[in-house]
């Protein structure tokens, strides 16, 4: 397990998707997988930095649980923010054109879409918003 925190704010997405990458390579992760991750990070990273705290500013704690033997790569992402569960949020109706849908959940809906697993739950006082993906 590999285990950070970072202050929740925009300017430290790069520094994340950087470290996650790391840790991708360390896997000899394929190159679809890794652009499908590091989407994920971005649009969870962006949600927390954005929301969690809204109007302030707090940490978010990035554990990487890789099962090696699997091949799975999971990750949590933790932050002490308002309570949110964003898989309870409709998806969008992606069939409409861009100018009649609701504003938001995009995100989220495409990570729910190119990971294999996405869980929520509220623990000890903190959002845990855990993905998985077969490599």
């Amino acid at each position: 397990m590999v285990e950070w925190t970072v202050r929740a704010v925009l300017e430290n997405l790069s520094q994340v998707i950087a470290r996650v990458d790391e840790e991708l390579e360390k896997l000899d992760c394929p190159m679809k997988a890794q652009v499908q991750i590091d989407v994920a990070v971005e649009e969870i990273f962006v949600n927390i930095a954005r929301y969690a705290y809204a109007p302030d500013t707090g940490d978010a704690t990035i554990r990487i649980l890789p099962d090696t033997e699997n091949r799975v790569f999971a990750m949590e992402f933790r932050d002490s923010g308002v309570p949110f569960d964003p898989l309870k949020k409709p998806d969008p109706d992606v069939t409409l054109a861009a100018r009649d849908r609701q504003v938001g959940g995009l995100g989220i809906f495409m990570v729910k879409k190119s990971m294999d697993k996405v869980l929520y739950a509220y623990e000890n006082g903190q959002n845990v918003l855990r993905i998985e993906k077969q490599l």
